[in-house]
């Protein structure tokens, strides 16, 4: 004899609620550790600029080349006004995350002028292994954007489910007549 009466479609539920569970939390797992180990695969490079000009340097700076590099470091070797040659000496400007910026009077002819910089960047370069990573990464986030579609459709599901149940146990009850 069966005792699961008044548990319709509560098992297709729960099923399906275990199974969005299992998934978002083998996505979030992967995405943890694909971090972590997306930093440990990346190679360090390195690379010159030499004489890179920085149009109309000033107070609010100019970014290098190479500045959007993955943890890029720059080491300036000289800095010169791109109009004349002088050497900008190192007081004249401030370098931070590979950006130049006067720093030296507001008064100075170097102000708001072209300069030259040579330097020296290093940087976190792309592997097989890291493209590879980035791209399941990539591919994990598109899948958690279809989640609220999919609960909905399930929640859809069961109700239809659960509708054809009671409509198929109210006839069972012989509570509505069958017969015209």
């Amino acid at each position: 004899m069966r005792t699961d009466k008044g548990t319709a479609g509560l098992s297709i539920l729960i099923s399906v609620i275990v199974l969005l569970f299992m998934i978002g939390f083998l996505a979030m797992l992967f995405a943890l550790m694909s971090g972590e180990i997306g930093d440990a695969v990346y190679t360090s490079d390195t690379g010159t600029a030499t004489n890179e000009t920085l149009t109309t340097v000033c107070e609010l700076g100019e970014d290098f080349t190479y500045s959007g590099l993955r943890d890029v470091i720059c080491t300036i070797s000289i800095v010169t006004n791109a109009t004349d040659g002088v050497i900008i000496e190192a007081g004249n400007y401030t370098q931070t995350n590979c950006n130049l910026l006067f720093s030296g009077e507001a008064s100075s002819y170097m102000n708001n002028t072209n300069w030259n910089v040579s330097y020296t960047y290093t940087y976190s370069g792309d592997t097989e292994a890291s493209d590879v990573i980035n791209e399941t990464s990539g591919a994990i986030a598109d899948v958690t954007d279809w989640f609220p579609i999919i609960i909905v459709i399930t929640a859809m599901i069961v109700l239809i489910l659960l509708t054809v149940i009671i409509i198929t146990a109210i006839r069972g009850s012989n509570l509505i007549s069958t017969s015209a």
